[in-house]
């Protein structure tokens, strides 16, 4: 059975996909490859296929997803089958580079956990019961990676590559799945990549936003296991 590789979101880790691996782990290989360890998408995804098995099936959430479509440019013929959940493939947005900036220092100040605090986490989840304990995660798994990390992603989210063109180009079988509530990465922008995929069903969670792998488990586990079913 085709191994599974996850890509976690910016400043979160294998954690993000808890509920996914508890799941999917009995029935297949699952990976967690980081993506912490440079500042461009090329150089994230080379280090991704370093570390992957030969053929896999790819899911990526947020900047997972953005280094996802970067491995399947660099690497077509590995990945069996994509998920970009809660992303985004174009570049980066002009009025989102300005606060790049502001942001990376206030990080290198040792001010990173204020700058999740107040500009990152409040765009991640719907209102929903449980919602404080999962920004709390969320804070976590940013303080464990540390303001190095932070610098080092921003710089790769601000430079990315559009990767319309990647999407077209891939016959696989493809999930395009996000938050119905997602701010950060709106329907609309799903529909578009939907569109792009020649092989995509599109998925939309209920009461979930950015970040659905947690917030609705069963509903995004029950979309991934139709994916990995799909031919």
């Amino acid at each position: 059975m085709t191994p599974l590789v996850f890509l976690p979101g910016m400043m979160c880790d294998a954690r993000l996909f808890g509920p996914q691996t508890a799941y999917f782990s009995g029935r297949r290989v699952v990976h967690h490859a980081p993506i912490s360890g440079a500042d461009s998408m090329q150089a994230l995804a080379a280090e991704v296929l370093a570390r992957a098995p030969q053929s896999f099936a790819l899911a990526g959430l947020s900047m997972g997803g953005i280094v996802a479509m970067e491995v399947l440019r660099q690497a077509p013929g590995r990945v069996e089958r994509i998920a970009l959940l809660d992303t985004n493939p174009l570049a980066e947005a002009d009025a989102v580079k300005v606060r790049r900036g502001p942001q990376m220092n206030k990080a290198g100040a040792g001010r990173m956990a204020e700058v999740m605090r107040d500009e990152m986490k409040p765009n991640y989840l719907a209102d929903a019961p449980g919602k404080q304990a999962l920004l709390d995660l969320c804070m976590e798994m940013a303080i464990d990676l540390g303001p190095e990390v932070f610098i080092r992603q921003s710089v790769a989210l601000r430079d990315r590559p559009d990767q319309s063109e990647t999407l077209r180009g891939f016959g696989g079988p493809a999930l395009v799945l996000c938050g119905r509530h997602d701010t950060l990465c709106p329907v609309a922008r799903h529909e578009l990549m939907a569109g792009l995929l020649p092989n995509a069903t599109l998925a939309i969670i209920e009461g979930a936003g950015h970040m659905p792998t947690l917030e609705k488990p069963n509903e995004t586990n029950a979309a991934l296991g139709r994916w990995l079913e799909m031919s």
